[in-house]
Formats: C-alpha cells, sequence, structure tokens
C-alpha cells in the first residue's frame, strides 16, 4: 500500500429539506386548514479516526465529498426525513487543517475521536408552522438552509512511541528491521527510506512499544533540501528519539550538530524530547575506531554515547532498553526521576557489555 500522509479534501454538507405547504381537503372536515410538514435536516460531515488505517491514500483519488440532502416536507403533517451524516474515516493521528494549512481544526489522537466538519443545513418549516388566530391558513413555507462547504487538509502524523532520525544511510532502516518486524528497504545510498516506517518492538510478554523510522535529515532540511522537515511530523508525539550516527563517518560530531540543528530548527519541542545517541555500524570499526568516534561524540553531545550495530546486533538490546524507559516513564509506568536502572532493573553500571553505559 502506499503511504500518504497529507491530502487536500472538498467537503459539503447537505442541504435542507423544503418545508411543504399543503391543505387538509378531507371530504367531511369544512375548515380543513394547513398540514405541510417540515423539511428534513441536511447530512453532516464528520471525520472519525478508526483502528486499522496508516496512510491517507483513500483520499488521493477521492477528493470530493458531498452528505445527503433532507428530504422535503409532505402534506397531512408528514415531516422529510433527516439526511445520514457523512463519516470520513482516517488513521489514529490525523490532524484537520484549515485550507491555509496553518489553522489547525482537530486532532484525532485517539480510535473513536469525531469531529464535525460541516453542518447540514436545517430543514424548512411547513405552513402548518405559521398557523396562527390571526391567520389560519398561510400558504408560506420555508426553503430548506444550505448546508456548508470548504476544503481541508488531512494531515497523518503517524503514533509511534519512539523515533529513529539521523542523516541519510546512518542505519535507520537495518535497526527497525533488527529489532522488529517490519521490512524496510535497506540500500547502500542516501535517502532509501522515502516515506515513514513503523514497526512493533517487543521485549517481553508486557513490554513492546511502537518504533518509527523517518527518512534522513541533511543540512538546510528545514528550508526545503533534500526530502525537507515534512516527514518529522511523525515523531513528534514520540516519548524518545534514538539518534543514530553512521560510525564510518569521517566527522561523527558534525553529523550529529547537522541532524539537531534541523531538530531545533523545526521547533514543536522536537529538540526537547528525551534523546538516547547511539554510534551505529560498529561491526565495520575496529576497537580503537570505536573507543575514539565515541568519545569525539560523546564530547560534542555533553552525554553518554552507545555504541551499536544493527547487523551484528550489538547494543541492540541496550539501546532498546533505554528506550522503553522512557516511554514508561511517560506512560507513567516509572517513575520520572528513576536513573540509575534500566526498565528490568538491573542496575545500569552492570549492563556496561550490552552498550548500555561508556
Amino acid at each position: 500500500m502506499k503511504f500518504l500522509d497529507q491530502a487536500k479534501i472538498y467537503i459539503r454538507s447537505g442541504d435542507g429539506g423544503n418545508g411543504s405547504s399543503s391543505f387538509r381537503r378531507e371530504k367531511y372536515i369544512e375548515f380543513g386548514g394547513p398540514d405541510g410538514g417540515d423539511g428534513g435536516r441536511g447530512g453532516d460531515v464528520v471525520v472519525e479516526a478508526v483502528d486499522g488505517l496508516n496512510t491517507l491514500i483513500d483520499y488521493r483519488y477521492l477528493q470530493h465529498f458531498k452528505a445527503d440532502r433532507g428530504q422535503n416536507g409532505m402534506g397531512r403533517q408528514k415531516h422529510g426525513a433527516s439526511a445520514e451524516d457523512l463519516v470520513l474515516k482516517v488513521p489514529v493521528g490525523t490532524q484537520i487543517l484549515e485550507e491555509d494549512r496553518e489553522t489547525l481544526i482537530a486532532d484525532l489522537a485517539k480510535i473513536g475521536d469525531r469531529v464535525v466538519l460541516a453542518k447540514g443545513g436545517n430543514g424548512g418549516w411547513g405552513n402548518l408552522h405559521f398557523k396562527s388566530s390571526v391567520n389560519q391558513a398561510p400558504d408560506r413555507a420555508n426553503r430548506g438552509l444550505e448546508g456548508e462547504e470548504k476544503f481541508v487538509w488531512l494531515r497523518l502524523k503517524l503514533i509511534a512511541d519512539a523515533g529513529l532520525v539521523g542523516l541519510p544511510n546512518a542505519g535507520k532502516s537495518t535497526f527497525l528491521a533488527a529489532v522488529s518486524s517490519a521490512n524496510p528497504k535497506v540500500a547502500a545510498y542516501p535517502f532509501t527510506t522515502l516515506h515513514p516506517n513503523l514497526g512493533v518492538v517487543t521485549l517481553g510478554p508486557d513490554t513492546r512499544f511502537v518504533i518509527a523510522d523517518i527518512p534522513g535529515l541533511i543540512e538546510g532540511a528545514a528550508e526545503g533540501a533534500g526530502l525537507g522537515t515534512r516527514f518529522l511530523g511523525h515523531v513528534e508525539r514520540c516519548a524518545a528519539l534514538l539518534h543514530l550516527i553512521d560510525g564510518t563517518e569521517d566527522d561523527v560530531a558534525q553529523a550529529y550538530r547537522t541532524v539537531r540543528g534541523e531538530l531545533e530548527a523545526y521547533g514543536e519541542d522536537l529538540a526537547r524530547k528525551p534523546e538516547i545517541i547511539a554510534l551505529n555500524k560498529i561491526d565495520a570499526l575496529s576497537p580503537e575506531e570505536v573507543a575514539e568516534k565515541r568519545a569525539a561524540l560523546s564530547k560534542e553531545a555533553g552525554r553518554t554515547v552507545l555504541a551499536i550495530s544493527g547487523v551484528s546486533n550489538s547494543g541492540v538490546r541496550g539501546a532498546l532498553g533505554l528506550l522503553w524507559r522512557e516511554i514508561a516513564k511517560s506512560r507513567g509506568i516509572l517513575s520520572p526521576d528513576l536513573h540509575d536502572v534500566d526498565s528490568f532493573g538491573a542496575p545500569l553500571a552492570e549492563a556496561n557489555e550490552d552498550g548500555w553505559a561508556p
């Protein structure tokens, strides 16, 4: 299935049905009077977040949506039927914006979240409504009100617990394939990943989380270079970021600065999320090179740097454990001030061989 995370659609709610101007004409009722019923209400246009969808591809080729019109009123005081609402189903995490693509209408972050984007028009009153002591036989009936119409943008921000960031070819897709059942495209050239991929990481019977791999960032992405920052929205909701740096880079500190600069330029508090930094592809380096580049990266970042390899699986479990610890804090499973033990209760000092601490 093709991934699509943005779509512009046209919506129009249904018009209300017209009221009826009718009079009773029974044989034995001399003064029948008005009996025109009201028109039915037009259908609303509703957007609902449902389970089982992870793309907006349904709105790529069908972009115009119109709710049905309410039924007209009829004689014998028969009111017209109201039209059914038109419900558009979207993935969880979809945001709805005005045509300017800036004004947020709704953020459907949970299954079952729904919003009425366009209300149907009210039905018109029949002439029965206008009967009074001074007007016993009104022949006036109202037309139904028109529905609302507008263009809106749908923008999907995937719901993931953790996000992978880094320069192109930093090994993010390889890491995702190693820790989950996802099958992202892996190749030895930049920008192999052209759209976000999701994978479910299982650390135990009751310990699992969703991790998102997004296309790589390059310098100037905030101004539109490369794939730009379009896909960074998919990690806005993450509890933590795993920042992978290609260990085969000549200047790993510069690689770190480049991505951090783009995260800060993007905004949305992305740069303030808990970040776990990992020197990747250590299987292609000698122990001396690993130690040297890890030290340079730690000095630049001012924090602990893991040493991992998605190919050989070295240090991967430690990185996942640290990610889970941040996710568990955000879920309220662990205390926010817990720093000296891993998610399974083991002291961090005992986990050096798995790449947890320098």
